[in-house]
């Protein structure tokens, strides 16, 4: 574990938590190679006891990558009425949603589990323990800082979290853990710490009934031990396949690096230096390739020239790194022509992911964890609004739009979309083109609509 994770433990433990430590352990695996980092694997030793380091690809990035594209949200309607539903998008957008979202399905999906949680700056504080006003501000956290602490059915109903600052006079951290009281009420406590685990101050809150915070996970069943409430990181299960492919490169790496030709020449051909007592060679060109040794010494002894021309494995390795690339792209659900190997580099295959009902449908568990995620957020936005600001906002249905242009040929789609509106005239469907074709917000596209009727409304009245 890191070092704040043992003093995140051991304070929660001194509270009479009890935390899971062996989920740290995937998770931490699953983090070295998310972050590129050099891991034991890596470290490596020559025949003659020399130490080395494998050079390393950084796939483990890349998978994570392309994985949070499927989830990428275009449009969040939380509220029926538009300035409602603006002060949810205004609470959202002061948090930096749209980065930090991005961000956290990366994390997800190397480390399995992400989360958020709510608290309030600048609030008043009432005598019975209870807040009024402030602002509200979202922290975001990855795995590593979230410990579950209770879990029912797979809902998390209690949670930790650690969280840290910075500012010219070093670094300062925060673990906040929410749970239950006797009211089912949840109370946030919060502990300050300095950059050593030295404790400093603790605060204590009371909420309402609505969950503060929310998790995101992995939408496949996670099958390793002792994780409960976690999700699956995927990248601690594909270890053994970016171990292949890091392998592999280095062979081609090595091979390469090694290739130059030499050529072994009999002293014979060597001009003499008395000075020197050596055969010289006529240039400095031609001691990179030429190489003055004892007849006696060359694997053919009646040759006085030899050549030696290195192979390099361009064939093995090709296929080498296809099948690693192929079972990664399998693990995570791409199929298996998500990536090929194509002149020295490793590049995405044109193969869509809607014509796959397997890939498809891995998608759609994903999209319908990250919906949950979104929506526990909102809901939390909600009740702070309406308890500490005296906001109503109704509960209304949360519908959250996602970018499929990583799953399906836009243009294609587009087009398909023209000619049903064209052939239905039917508004809605136009509208639909317009926002997939140039990428609109539904606001944008139906002005457009509008205004297109509008000048069609206007040359009808003129004939």
């Amino acid at each position: 574990m890191e070092n704040n994770q043992e003093f995140m433990v051991q304070y929660l433990n001194k509270l009479g938590c009890k935390v899971n430590t062996k989920a740290f352990e995937y998770i931490d695996l699953a983090n070295e190679w998310y972050r590129n980092k050099k891991t034991k694997f890596h470290e490596r030793e020559t025949i003659s006891g020399v130490k080395y380091d494998l050079e390393r690809l950084n796939m483990g990035k890349r998978l994570c990558a392309d994985d949070a594209n499927l989830c990428e949200v275009i449009e969040i309607n939380a509220q029926t009425n538009t300035s409602d539903n603006d002060i949810i998008l205004d609470v959202l957008k002061s948090n930096n949603f749209d980065v930090m979202y991005r961000k956290q399905l990366e994390q997800m999906s190397a480390a399995g589990t992400v989360g958020a949680y709510l608290r309030i700056e600048n609030a008043d504080l009432l005598e019975n323990g209870e807040i009024r006003g402030g602002k509200i501000v979202i922290n975001w956290v990855e795995a590593k800082n979230i410990v579950i602490l209770n879990c029912v059915n797979n809902d998390i109903l209690e949670c930790a979290f650690m969280g840290g600052s910075y500012d010219i006079q070093g670094s300062k951290y925060s673990i906040v853990s929410f749970k239950l009281n006797n009211d089912k009420k949840y109370v946030c406590r919060t502990a300050y710490f300095d950059e050593n685990g030295k404790f400093i101050t603790e605060t204590t809150v009371t909420y309402g009934e609505v969950k503060p915070f929310a998790i995101m996970r992995v939408a496949e069943v996670n099958n390793l031990e002792e994780m409960a409430g976690y999700g699956l990181p995927k990248l601690f299960n594909a270890i053994p396949h970016l171990q292949i492919l890091d392998m592999t490169f280095n062979m081609w790496f090595r091979d390469i690096d090694k290739s130059d030709k030499m050529v072994f020449l009999s002293k014979e051909l060597g001009k003499y230096n008395t000075e020197t007592s050596k055969y010289e060679l006529p240039s400095q060109e031609c001691k990179k390739i030429f190489l003055h040794v004892d007849s006696s010494s060359l694997p053919n002894k009646d040759l006085l020239v030899q050549e030696y021309n290195p192979v390099v494995r361009i064939s093995d390795v090709r296929e080498s790194m296809e099948l690693a690339l192929s079972m990664l792209s399998l693990m995570f659900g791409f199929g298996t022509r998500k990536y090929t190997f194509e002149d020295g580099r490793i590049v995405t295959a044109t193969e869509y992911i809607g014509s796959r009902q397997d890939a498809m449908q891995e998608v759609n568990k994903q999209r319908f964890e990250a919906e949950q995620y979104i929506c526990g957020i909102i809901k939390a936005i909600r009740w702070f609004k309406k308890s500490l600001n005296n906001i109503d906002l109704k509960d209304d249905e949360i519908n959250i739009d996602f970018d499929d242009t990583y799953i399906v040929d836009k243009e294609a789609r587009a087009e398909s979309m023209r000619n049903d509106a064209l052939s239905f005239d039917i508004p809605q469907l136009t509208l639909e083109y317009f926002m997939t074709k140039y990428n609109l917000s539904k606001k944008e596209a139906q002005a457009w609509l509008d205004n297109a009727q509008q000048k069609e409304d206007g040359d009808g009245d003129e004939e």
